[in-house]
């Protein structure tokens, strides 16, 4: 399972302080069939707890989804800010997962290049962010 962020979310996860640790145990919630929203089309809504608080308390994050494959952070947004995402919006993440999700990792590899996605790691070595 690879899981990357794109360069919005990438922003978004420094300014609030989420750290990588943090992603990859919400995709690995997803994994174990924990999952807080399945909008369809490989579009998840997954909760991300804020630093030294709950996950109630934390971030709601889309993330564009395929089991064992990839998992890519694209949006995210704190609940105090916004109460849901517009079903607009919604259509266009499912629409941006077709296209994601579909990617070869020379494609992936392109984008990272460009700086468009970023890898999260899979270890703790390189945590820039502490939890």
């Amino acid at each position: 399972m690879r899981i990357f962020k794109n360069a919005w979310f990438d922003r978004f996860a420094r300014k609030e302080r989420i750290s990588d640790r943090a992603l990859r145990a919400a995709v690995q919630r997803v994994e174990a069939g924990q999952i807080d929203a399945d909008l369809g089309g490989g579009v998840l809504k997954q909760r991300v707890a804020r630093p030294g608080k709950g996950k109630s308390k934390g971030y709601r994050t889309i993330v564009l989804f395929r089991r064992g494959e990839r998992a890519v952070f694209v949006y995210g947004f704190s609940k105090s800010a916004r109460d849901n995402i517009r079903k607009d919006e919604e259509q266009q993440f499912k629409k941006a997962a077709s296209y994601v999700l579909a990617l070869s990792d020379q494609q992936i590899e392109a984008l990272m290049t460009k700086g468009q996605f970023s890898e999260i790691s899979l270890d703790d070595q390189n945590e820039a962010i502490s939890e």
